[in-house]
């Protein structure tokens, strides 16, 4: 078993080997494999651009692992503005003791990922620091958007459906689980949503806001997107989906599903009359097969906005805030 030392960092030999024989043999393309200092790529009018820098542990989990991960979030962050995914860079911050089969595992996931959401890793970076054998991977991403679509919450009106892409918590629970040594079939949810979201933008859907539903769960997503789209937003209990199994996680440990972490779920903010079809799109795409009409938006702008309100199954309203405290550190 070989370990990462600080000579890995020194830009010698070792270097240079690490890169050969891990990097290289998994993120090799056309335009990475030129090794400059920067990259050339075909360009388009209007991009979308993003940043990640991923802390996950433990790094490997049930479902996936910090590589899987990384791609992932930084895919989807580009897709919730409508742009096709089209380049990724990445840089690694090794720490001493690092496991190279385990970096080469994780490098390998990432470049199986990056195939499955048709990107291409273009330029990357490592550095190496003391430490206990961790690793931080950051991202960044370029996506090309269509001009004439326009998805941000400022479109967001009264009427609008919002629609939860599947099951929330997943990820939290794996993490927590991990961490916590309790034994279950939870699996993290980590998903490239590229068919999903590229599929409701091609069939002409009004999507009026999209977001991934990461840090500080559905409740927190929903709630900062009624205060910057300046409107109120009504779920129904009974309508929110959350698998069996987390319910159960959940009551045993005095968890909220609507506060806990995702990596393969989106919200969508649809308009009224697009609901059904949009709703039939995303539940015969790839990772979204137990979407659900989760809630709509009440009220328009006004004197009173930025409330999100959950409907309970005997006809109250409960009132939900933003995520208080830290909840669940280091869970992406």
């Amino acid at each position: 078993m070989a370990i990462i030392t600080m000579a890995h960092g020194s830009g010698g030999r070792a270097t240079s080997e690490l890169i050969d024989s891990i990097f290289a043999k998994y993120f090799n393309n056309e335009i990475l494999s030129q090794m400059e200092d920067s990259s050339v790529v075909d360009g388009s009018a209007m991009l979308a651009m993003t940043t990640d820098s991923f802390v996950v542990k433990p790094l490997t989990y049930p479902g996936g692992n910090i590589g899987r991960l990384s791609v992932c979030g930084t895919v989807n962050d580009l897709l919730m503005r409508g742009s096709v995914p089209k380049y990724l860079t990445c840089g690694f911050i090794l720490e001493e003791g690092l496991d190279t089969e385990l970096l080469s595992e994780i490098c390998k996931s990432m470049a199986e990922t990056a195939k499955e959401a048709n990107v291409k890793i273009v330029a990357g970076d490592t550095k190496v620091i003391e430490g206990s054998g961790g690793l931080i991977i950051n991202t960044a991403g370029v996506g090309f958007i269509n001009p004439e679509k326009d998805i941000s919450s400022k479109n967001c009106k009264k009427g609008d459906k919002v629609i939860v892409s599947g099951y929330l918590g997943d990820h939290h629970a794996t993490i927590l689980s991990s961490r916590m040594t309790i034994d279950n079939n939870v699996e993290s949810d980590n998903a490239p949503l590229n068919e999903m979201v590229l599929s409701l933008v091609n069939n002409n859907i009004k999507v009026h806001a999209l977001r991934d539903i990461t840090r500080g769960g559905l409740a927190t997503v929903l709630k900062e997107m009624a205060i910057s789209a300046k409107v109120n937003i009504e779920l129904e209990d009974d309508k929110i989906p959350v698998n069996p199994m987390i319910k159960d996680f959940c009551g045993i440990l005095g968890l909220d599903p609507l506060y806990m972490g995702n990596e393969g779920k989106l919200v969508a903010i649809v308009a009224e009359e697009d609901a059904e079809k949009a709703l039939s799109i995303i539940k015969n795409s790839k990772y979204g097969e137990n979407a659900v009409i989760a809630g709509e938006i009440v009220e328009d702008q006004g004197e009173k906005f930025g409330n999100l309100t959950v409907r309970t199954v005997i006809g109250g309203l409960r009132s939900l805030e933003v995520l208080q405290g830290e909840g669940l550190p280091r869970i992406c």
